[in-house]
């Protein structure tokens, strides 16, 4: 099996699925978009991942390789091949397919609950997993609207749309799931991430969120697992 996973920062990488990846066998190739890597032919792989990163869908004059990607993700989808995004993966799998996407009154950065709709709750991708669960956030654009034909899976107060589907095998979620030890102090010295988030906390939400995170990684990683298990089904099938 070979993955193909678009980055757009080198932080935001498949964090925990690397190992998952290692001990299985899955092959996967990471493309590094925001230094300026091209885009392999798509044919060649058997899944696509798209992980986070500070930058925002609407920002193609800023970053012109998002205009390339998002051609990318329509192609993907148009043949209805298995899609994972996470965070600005999510959204720029609503935004690539007609969907909305903009800014949040208030940024969702902290850990915080997630519960399952009844269509997430029969969704491959949820299979085994509780139908509210931790979670953690760190973004300040969010889903608007839907893309035409897509269902939400996931949900919170905060930010309605958690996770989509779209046709039977692309899956965007807005939280992350990728977690290791390292994720949140690799992300606090990224400038846009650590602003999101002190604008919530003020100065020293850093170490209490180092310290939320780290309380729940037990529970966060078990949930990669399943949820990492539940996508090599959706590819298979």
């Amino acid at each position: 099996m070979k993955i193909l996973v678009f980055q757009h920062v080198a932080a935001e990488h498949p964090g925990s699925f690397r190992d998952l990846m290692r001990a299985d066998g899955t092959q996967w190739h990471p493309v590094e978009l925001d230094e300026g890597e091209p885009i392999p032919p798509l044919d060649d792989y058997d899944a696509l991942m798209v992980f986070g990163g500070p930058m925002d869908v609407w920002q193609e004059q800023e970053h012109p390789w998002l205009v390339a990607e998002k051609a990318a993700i329509r192609a993907w989808a148009a043949k209805d091949r298995p899609y994972l995004g996470v965070c600005l993966g999510h959204q720029l799998l609503a935004d690539a397919l007609g969907g909305k996407v903009g800014l949040m009154d208030k940024p969702e950065v902290g850990v915080t609950e997630v519960s399952l709709t009844p269509a997430g709750r029969a969704a491959p991708l949820f299979t085994g997993l509780a139908p509210t669960f931790p979670t953690l956030q760190w973004h300040g654009a969010a889903v608007l609207e839907l893309p035409p034909g897509a269902t939400v899976l996931a949900e919170n107060a905060h930010c309605p749309i958690q996770s989509i589907q779209v046709g039977r095998r692309a899956f965007g979620i807005q939280y992350h799931v990728e977690l290791t030890d390292a994720t949140v102090p690799e992300w606090g010295a990224i400038t846009e991430y650590r602003c999101a988030l002190e604008a919530i906390t003020g100065p020293g939400g850093q170490a209490a969120l180092e310290t939320a995170t780290r309380e729940k990684m037990p529970v966060f990683q078990a949930a990669a697992r399943q949820l990492y298990a539940n996508f090599k089904s959706v590819i298979a099938n």
